[in-house]
């Protein structure tokens, strides 16, 4: 909501208490419990162990964003909570989503005090660096349950790369980072001729392929695990392909093209920064990131094509990523770029 009058602004400064509500709503499951049948403040409270009181005040909270509602005493999922919530990404994946904002309010909640600190707000509140590749390695149920969210995240999106992107003619795919392998899974069932590897850390890669055996392609879609920053790349690929990455370097784009065939492509989807800012779709994204390190800027275009002519491939292509009819991928303005060996 954009403010257009006093009020509008009161309400945006006190948006943090709606916001934290839906969190925990996602957390604690509320909308598939109040999706089973609709239930009173009393019977919510119960249900999740809470204060009676206090979770009568939590609903009216709730209800105020019209994502669930009251007749009479009882509370249940609005038409929009079922159309955009309950139908759209499993529970867990919400509740991820909201575990991960909520990992990244300390930061914000001082945010007039933390703004001025010249380094890491990590480091001024003793948080722990967050670093995905390790929390990933170390625990291996977060590192399933980030790589099923992804998969439900990226599911339009793998339907749209697999309508869109060309690949007659190649029979061997590398997958970079690629996660539970959902863009993978979706470009072999469009092209029969072709096999993908998939290259994430071990964890992720485990998880990857039980969602390949469950829809029947284990053997075209396998999985190699690896740091793909620090460890050797598989060779022999017609098609490297770096989807929702958001890692580059003249370093690893020198070993992509070691891992094509000459001729082979590269190609990156991704949501590049204009050159002095962030996309207005991601600037939250790119501020929390800052509150951690200063310095840090998005990749743009410009910067990916000069990585990539130093690295010796040669840009062949850019274009963006037109969705599909009705398509809602929760990445908007991503670009295609085609490099070549």
């Amino acid at each position: 909501m954009k403010p257009t009058t006093t009020e509008d602004v009161l309400d945006l400064l006190n948006g943090a208490t709606g916001a934290a509500s839906l969190g925990a709503a996602f957390e604690l499951g509320l909308f598939p419990l109040l999706a089973e049948r609709p239930l009173d403040a009393a019977a919510v409270a119960d249900a999740l162990d809470l204060p009676a009181r206090r979770c009568a005040y939590w609903l009216q909270v709730l209800s105020d964003t019209g994502l669930i509602v009251r007749d009479g005493d009882a509370y249940a999922p609005s038409a929009t909570a079922r159309a955009a919530i309950l139908d759209r990404y499993r529970p867990d994946t919400w509740a991820l989503l909201a575990e991960e904002a909520r990992e990244r309010m300390p930061a914000l909640v001082d945010l007039a005090l933390n703004l001025g600190v010249p380094g890491s707000v990590r480091d001024r509140l003793n948080l722990p660096p967050r670093d995905y590749m390790a929390q990933m390695a170390a625990d291996p149920v977060r590192a399933r349950r980030f790589t099923l969210m992804l998969y439900d995240l990226h599911r339009a999106l793998a339907a749209e790369l697999a309508a869109s992107i060309d690949l007659d003619g190649a029979s061997r795919l590398m997958d970079l980072g690629g996660g539970s392998g959902v863009v993978s899974l979706a470009l072999v069932e469009r092209h029969p001729g072709l096999s993908a590897t998939v290259v994430d850390i071990a964890n992720v890669c485990e998880t990857g392929r039980g969602l390949a055996a469950e829809r029947g392609l284990a053997e075209r879609v396998t999985y190699h695990a690896a740091d793909f920053l620090a460890d050797p790349l598989p060779t022999c690929f017609d098609v490297v392909l770096a989807c929702d990455v958001n890692v580059y370097s003249t370093g690893l784009f020198a070993k992509v093209a070691a891992a094509l065939v000459e001729g082979g492509r590269f190609l990156i989807i991704d949501e590049f920064a204009p050159d002095d800012a962030a996309p207005p779709n991601r600037a939250h994204w790119a501020l929390d990131r800052s509150l951690f390190d200063p310095d840090y800027v998005m990749p743009s275009v410009g910067g990916v094509k000069d990585l990539l002519r130093g690295a010796g491939l040669h840009l062949e292509d850019e274009s963006p990523l037109e969705p599909l009819p009705g398509s809602e991928r929760y990445r908007e303005d991503l670009t295609v770029l085609t490099a070549r060996r």
